[in-house]
């Protein structure tokens, strides 16, 4: 069998894969099907008759319903079968992140056990630790929670204060701080605490017990949405913690942080497209039943336009979705099979693909927030609601912007990333990039003739990429060690980025599935395709010209401003008779099911 081409974290900008190269969602096996399918049994027998009561002050119905996911051994997906998991990929390991994200708050909940409540121990624990408490939080006997962020350290989470002292018989440390925000925080049993050994200038990690004395838990925040998940702060006054309950090793807790807000960060992306699939079913539903001027609403050319921007983002997260889950796949099997522990691979494997994470959290968070607000305009005066589904989903999305770094931390860590993995000879950006500065003056858009219809799509991303290459290396030239310090530019690169990636990944899986599925070109598939990258080339043209107008000289900026022209022309399309197919489609199945 032929090795398929795997790039690394960032390549993309300069590299391509062939659609044979890609894994994409029509490729699930059996087995894959059968757990998406029980998660969503458990989801309309367990969660959706009692989500009002969920949502309630009281955790109680959250905990035991925690625990009736762990009797099914949903908790234990992405652990090894040897404690009490499953052990399955981490495609699969997404596929369920992304069943468990239609559960409004009860997804939260579930998402901080299973991920950073248990996982930091999975993967950097010892054995007595693993077998301490991975096999009870495998099977919901635990419940786990994941203890970072204080009131002084959010985004800069290694600045804050919560300190540990080593005892002078040496057997626990006491542990004294503040953390906030804490997900699951009323009523976990064991807490991933992070703090500083005397004055050390970096975090370590510890396992601390909810009934160690010393732990005080301050009642529930009052929040916007989510109102299921409990979320609270937690005080640590001279908590005594066995010195076998350090996690990893002193000083290393900074790391284990980094790391495991990256696997929280992709599997965020996961989690929002679940959510933006039931959203769109609870739109077309509704828009099928509603009628006004004696005609249902769904007959009407702007719902269809709503319909189909709905699917069309939607559809584009699935596919980068799944196209990176696979390379995160293959990087971790390739590393456990160099003899490193299984979790330390999960974890390296996850963590070296930063930039694509940082990607799918922003691009996700957005694509649900554009489709729950467009359900509740589908949905008038009735998405305002609280008797519709859709004024709950409303609420609840507005977290994930924040959650796991906010977007505008993301945003600049995506595009520092890639330029940090190329300085270190991952690849070759700016020896690319700065061949194509070096003339500017020449550079326009590629063009072919007799081109297939994949064909041109791929040369108009290849065209995108070159100019986010020349973008980055005017202001690198530009502003030198302080570009870091532009974060107006950044910003105009990371979504230039962030829509090339989306758009390739799509372009691949479409054309894959005509390969494998032998898919009709005039599907509705083509027609979605068309419509993002006609509505790409008008975005990165935007941000192209914002940045680059934003430190060329006056002698420079017609010479960019034609660079940017050229290198963003798209074909028109027919939008209005694009989305029309792809929303008729949608109103005759009543759900999504693309």
């Amino acid at each position: 069998m032929e090795k398929r081409k795997v790039l690394k974290s960032g390549e993309f900008l300069v590299d391509e894969v062939d659609a044979k190269d890609i894994f994409i969602p029509e490729q699930f096996d059996e087995e894959q099907k059968m757990i998406a399918q029980t998660i969503q049994d458990f989801l309309e027998a367990e969660l959706y008759p009692n989500i009002d009561q969920i949502d309630s002050p009281d955790t109680n119905l959250m905990k035991s319903t925690l625990k009736k996911a762990g009797e099914l051994g949903l908790m234990g997906i992405s652990l090894p079968e040897e404690y009490g998991g499953f052990g399955q990929s981490f495609v699969t390991q997404m596929l369920a992140a992304e069943k468990i994200g239609a559960g409004h708050s009860f997804s939260v909940a579930f998402m901080a056990h299973t991920g950073i409540g248990t996982l930091p121990i999975m993967y950097y624990g010892n054995e007595e630790q693993r077998q301490r408490y991975v096999t009870r939080l495998a099977t919901g006997d635990l419940i786990g929670a994941y203890c970072l962020t204080e009131p002084g350290a959010g985004s800069d989470a290694n600045s804050g204060k919560t300190s540990a002292i080593l005892s002078e018989d040496g057997s626990h440390y006491i542990l004294n701080g503040q953390k906030m925000w804490i997900t699951n925080a009323s009523f976990a049993d064991t807490q991933v605490v992070f703090a500083k050994i005397d004055k050390d200038r970096v975090l370590s990690a510890f396992i601390v017990e909810k009934n160690f004395p010393g732990v005080v838990i301050s009642p529930d925040e009052h929040k916007m949405g989510i109102k299921g998940s409990s979320t609270a702060q937690i005080f640590y006054n001279d908590v005594k913690v066995p010195v076998e309950n350090l996690l990893g090793s002193r000083g290393e807790g900074f790391r284990i942080a980094l790391n495991i807000l990256h696997m929280g960060r992709i599997k965020l992306g996961a989690n929002v497209l679940g959510a933006s699939k039931k959203a769109i079913t609870d739109s077309v539903k509704y828009a099928n039943e509603r009628k006004q001027f004696n005609v249902l609403i769904s007959t009407f050319g702007a719902i269809k336009h709503k319909l189909a921007e709905q699917v069309i983002r939607t559809f584009a997260l699935e596919c980068a979705i799944y196209r990176i889950s696979k390379d995160i796949e293959d990087k971790i099997e390739m590393l456990a099979a160099t003899g490193i522990d299984k979790g330390r691979a999960s974890v390296e494997g996850i963590g070296h693909y930063a930039v694509e994470a940082a990607i799918l959290k922003v691009y996700g968070s957005e694509v649900l927030d554009f489709v729950i607000d467009e359900a509740v305009q589908v949905h008038g005066g009735m998405g305002y609601s609280a008797e519709m589904a859709v004024e709950r989903g409303y609420r609840d999305s507005r977290i994930n912007r924040i959650f796991e770094g906010t977007n505008e931390i993301n945003r600049l860590l995506l595009v520092d990333t890639a330029m940090k993995r190329a300085m270190k000879g991952d690849f070759d950006l700016f020896g690319k990039a700065g061949a194509l500065f070096a003339n500017l003056d020449s550079v326009k858009a590629s063009t072919k003739t007799d081109e297939t219809y994949f064909e041109e799509k791929l040369r108009i991303i290849k065209n995108f990429k070159n100019l986010i290459l020349i973008v980055m290396q005017g202001a690198s030239m530009q502003f030198n060690k302080d570009f870091i310090q532009e974060q107006e530019i950044l910003n105009n690169l990371a979504d230039m980025i962030i829509d090339v990636y989306i758009a390739e990944s799509m372009v691949l899986r479409i054309q894959k599935m005509e390969t494998i599925k032998e898919i009709d070109p005039e599907s509705i598939y083509r027609s979605m395709l068309d419509v993002f990258i006609y509505n790409a080339g008008d975005k990165i043209r935007k941000s192209a010209a914002d940045a680059t107008n934003s430190f060329t000289s006056p002698g420079l900026n017609g010479t960019y401003r034609s660079v940017v022209e050229s290198l963003t022309q798209v074909p028109g399309v027919n939008v209005k008779n694009a989305r029309r197919k792809i929303a008729n489609r949608l109103i005759e199945d009543n759900c999504y099911k693309m």
